[in-house]
C-alpha cells in the first residue's frame, strides 16, 4: 500500500471514529431514559407488589430491549448529523479534501459504520425482541392476573370489589409457590362460589396458555342466590384457570422468525417484513443523515437543516408504522408490501447525495 492509501485509510479510521463516539453515547443517554421512563410507570403501577423488585428489574431489561432496534436507528442518525456536522463546521472536510480525500470516501466511511449498526439491528429484531416479548408478555400477565398467588402474603385477607373476590392463604413456602389452607370466595352475581383446599401450588405460566392454580384435597360450594339448589363437591385435585388476558396483540410479536415465514396471514406477513426491513433502514437513514450535515455560513439555514432532518426521521418512522398497518389490513399485499418505502428511501437519499454534489461543483466555479 503506498502512502497515499495508508492516509486514506487512516482518514477513514478518523471518520469511523467521529461516528462512533457519539453514536454510543447517545445509545447509551436513550437506553438510560427510556428505562427510567419505564422504571417510573411500573413504580406508579405497584408492580414491584406483584413481582418484586428483581422481577421488575428484569422488565425494565427486556422492555428496553425490546426498543434497542429504534433507539440505535435514532442514535447513528443523530451521530451522522452531529459527527459530520463538526468536520464540517471546522472545516476539517475542505482540509480532507484538499488532501485527495472523495466524497465517495467520506460515504464509505459512513457505511462502514451503519453496515455492522444495521446488521446488529436485524438480530435485534429477528432474534433478540421476539424472545424479550415472549418474556415480557410472561412476566406482565403474571403480573397482572387476579390469582396471581406471588403478591399475595401469608395470613392476610385479599378482597375485590370490582370482582367481588376474597382470597386467603395461610402459609406460603419460601419459593411463593407452595401454599396451605387456601379459601377463594367468589360472587358471580346470581351465585356464589367457595372454595376451600389444604394446598395448593401456583403453576408455571406459558404463552398461549391460561394461568393455572392446582388445589388439593378440598371442597367447592356453589351458593345460589335466588333459589335453594345449593351444591357442595369434594376435591382431591382442581385445576383453576386464572384470568385469561389479551395475548392477540403479543403472540405476532412474540412469534419466532420461523414461524412467521411459513405463515401466510397478512399479520404475520407485516410482522416478518418489518422485522428484515431494519437493517435497510438503517442503511438507508445513514446515507439520507449524510445530506444534513453540511455546514452553512448561515446560522439560522443551520438550524433549519436540523429540523428538516428532525422532520425526515419522524416522517420515517411513521411510514413504517403505516406501511406495516396496510400489509396486516390487506391494503397492499404482500408485495409491494412495505418495501415501497425502502425503495422511495433509497430514491431521495441518491438524489440528497447527488443534490449536495452538484452544489459543491457550483461553489467550486
Amino acid at each position: 500500500m503506498d502512502g497515499k492509501g495508508k492516509l486514506v485509510k487512516i482518514i477513514e479510521r478518523y471518520i469511523t471514529r467521529e461516528l462512533l463516539i457519539p453514536f454510543t453515547v447517545i445509545v447509551v443517554i436513550l437506553a438510560g431514559l427510556y428505562a427510567s421512563y419505564i422504571s417510573g410507570r411500573f413504580l406508579a403501577g405497584a408492580v414491584t407488589e406483584s413481582l418484586g423488585v428483581i422481577a421488575m428489574l428484569r422488565l425494565v431489561l427486556l422492555k428496553t430491549l425490546i426498543s434497542l432496534d429504534v433507539l440505535m436507528q435514532l442514535a447513528l442518525y443523530v451521530a451522522i448529523i452531529i459527527g459530520l456536522g463538526r468536520l464540517h463546521r471546522d472545516q476539517e472536510i475542505n482540509v480532507l479534501r484538499s488532501a485527495g480525500v472523495s466524497d465517495r470516501r467520506i460515504i464509505y466511511a459512513v457505511l462502514m459504520v451503519a453496515i455492522p449498526i444495521g446488521i446488529i439491528i436485524g438480530l435485534l429484531s429477528i432474534f433478540v425482541r421476539p424472545w424479550a416479548y415472549q418474556e415480557n408478555f410472561a412476566m406482565n400477565v403474571q403480573a397482572e392476573a387476579e390469582l396471581n398467588t406471588d403478591r399475595f402474603q401469608a395470613g392476610r385477607f385479599y378482597g375485590s370489589e370490582g370482582s367481588g373476590r376474597v382470597i386467603y392463604i395461610q402459609t406460603k413456602d419460601d419459593s411463593g409457590k407452595q401454599m396451605k389452607n387456601i379459601f377463594h370466595y367468589i360472587n358471580k352475581g346470581d351465585s356464589s362460589e367457595i372454595i376451600v383446599a389444604k394446598e395448593a401450588s401456583q403453576q408455571p405460566f406459558l404463552l398461549g396458555q391460561r394461568s393455572q392454580i392446582h388445589l388439593f384435597d378440598g371442597f367447592a360450594y356453589s351458593l345460589m342466590h335466588s333459589t335453594t339448589k345449593d351444591t357442595v363437591a369434594q376435591f382431591e385435585k382442581l385445576v383453576y384457570f386464572t384470568d385469561k388476558g389479551d395475548t392477540v396483540g403479543y403472540a405476532r410479536k412474540a412469534a419466532t422468525t420461523s414461524f412467521l415465514a411459513g405463515s401466510e396471514q397478512p399479520r404475520d406477513i407485516a410482522e416478518l417484513q418489518w422485522r428484515f426491513s431494519r437493517p435497510i433502514g438503517t442503511v438507508l437513514l445513514a446515507l439520507i443523515a449524510i445530506s444534513f450535515t453540511r455546514a452553512s455560513p448561515r446560522q439560522d439555514k443551520s438550524e433549519m437543516h436540523l429540523f428538516a432532518a428532525a422532520m425526515v426521521f419522524a416522517m420515517y418512522y411513521i411510514l413504517s408504522g403505516l406501511a406495516q398497518t396496510w400489509v396486516e389490513q390487506g391494503i397492499v399485499s404482500s408485495l409491494p408490501g412495505v418495501w415501497w418505502l425502502y425503495v422511495l428511501m433509497f430514491i431521495a437519499a441518491l438524489s440528497l447525495l447527488l443534490s449536495n454534489r452538484q452544489q459543491r461543483m457550483l461553489l467550486r466555479r
